[in-house]
């Protein structure tokens, strides 16, 4: 048993100062409104002047400490191990667009970090793929010469120009790793865009609106086929404007779609980010980093997203050519983001961080400091520092 005395605790309705946690083989016990010891022979770990918030869920994230997902068969493992230093609990593995080999290698690793832990990382959700299923106009940073268009009865092999596979052998792909994938970031509006939402959510996974030129009639019919995900609000869609809502817009609308923000600062400007916010509410709205490889590395670091090189900013991390490629962000630093520079509040911020992605991946028992849930927790000091991260109970950091 440990007792966390002291810290001030953020509930999913209020934040109670100075209170106290039990945990018990891995759960949380009980919330106590004040300082109290516990049990005789329980831990107790004062954390007086600290604050307790549910560990955070990043649902999308391609890499951290110089490591991409695509790197090779460990790349996902040695990237749960990193994540609870930023006081990420649980995350999905973030795929750009590959190949087919490349991609059963990604989802091989999910699958066997889902099976086996290892103590003190992160736990390892359904991979969310970047899929090859989007608009090459709005590729951003994607490859272009992996991007296929879904198969049809016209075109069943969706074959592009290099001829190196299909759109088939992707498909292919996910469905002999099915319980690995959870979200499939695609653009509705190609040819076969609305038959492959209805196909995937069908098969189970969770479809994300992304990467897309859609308009907003496109978007609603996306939304009616089965849609319930946007990929990064704002970046790489359709604009809202006065007579065209676009995706954005669309997305705005919509209380079914949980958008996902990068709260950077950066990607979103923070007045937009306060917008979305409060037009959606914080519990259709997912804080996530995008990070990359270079994320947590000095300025200036060359790595990897996938293929293709990429070199870490100040703010940002860029092709060689100079565009936007992913973050360099941390969930710590997403979280103060959200309270300092949004100036949302400390509930809502971890309902952001933790719970609304907890919550719409499925996670019934986490993402919420709640007496019965799993004791997933992070713990800040001043200025919202990493001090402990808890998973199941276990510190993550402390030798």
């Amino acid at each position: 048993m440990i007792v966390l005395a002291g810290a001030d605790l953020v509930l999913p309705d209020r934040v109670v100062p100075a209170g106290t946690l039990v945990i018990r083989d891995g759960r949380i016990e009980a919330v106590e409104s004040s300082i109290v010891d516990g049990p005789a022979g329980a831990t107790r770990i004062d954390l007086s002047g600290h604050v307790i918030v549910p560990g955070f869920v990043d649902v999308h994230m391609h890499g951290v400490d110089g490591v991409d997902v695509l790197d090779g068969p460990a790349a996902v493992a040695t990237i749960a191990a990193c994540l609870p230093k930023y006081g990420v609990t649980a995350f999905c593995p973030t795929s750009v667009a590959c190949d087919p080999a490349t991609l059963a290698m990604l989802l091989a690793a999910v699958s066997a970090c889902r099976q086996s832990r290892t103590p003190g990382s992160a736990h390892v959700l359904p991979a969310h793929l970047e899929s090859n299923f989007i608009n090459p106009a709005w590729n951003g940073a994607q490859p272009r010469r992996c991007l296929r268009n879904p198969p049809t009865a016209t075109a069943p092999a969706g074959l592009s120009p290099e001829g190196e596979f299909t759109g088939a052998d992707i498909l292919a792909a996910i469905a002999a790793a099915r319980s690995a994938v959870g979200i499939i970031t695609l653009a509705p509006e190609l040819p076969g865009g609305m038959d492959l939402v209805r196909e995937l959510v069908r098969a189970g996974h969770r479809v994300s609106i992304g990467h897309t030129g859609a308009t907003y009639d496109e978007a609603r019919a996306a939304f009616e086929a089965g849609v319930r995900h946007a990929t990064h609000l704002f970046n790489r869609m359709t604009p809202i404007t006065s007579r065209a809502p676009g995706v954005v817009g669309a997305v705005l609308a919509e209380p079914a779609v949980a958008a996902e923000l990068i709260c950077d600062g950066f990607h979103v400007h923070p007045v937009l980010m306060s917008v979305a916010i409060r037009a959606k509410g914080p519990g259709r709205v997912m804080a996530i980093t995008d990070a990359t490889a270079g994320a947590g590395l000095p300025v200036g670091s060359i790595v990897r997203l996938g293929e293709q090189a990429i070199r870490v900013t100040r703010r940002t991390a860029e092709l060689t050519d100079g565009t936007l490629a992913g973050s360099v962000l941390t969930m710590d630093a997403a979280f103060r983001t959200l309270v300092e520079l949004v100036g949302i509040s400390l509930v809502d911020a971890a309902r952001m961080c933790s719970t609304t992605p907890a919550a719409e991946m499925g996670l019934v028992d986490r993402g919420a400091i709640v007496p019965g849930f799993a004791a997933d927790l992070t713990v800040m000091g001043p200025g919202f520092r990493i001090r402990e991260s808890y998973v199941d109970g276990v510190p993550a950091l402390e030798p």
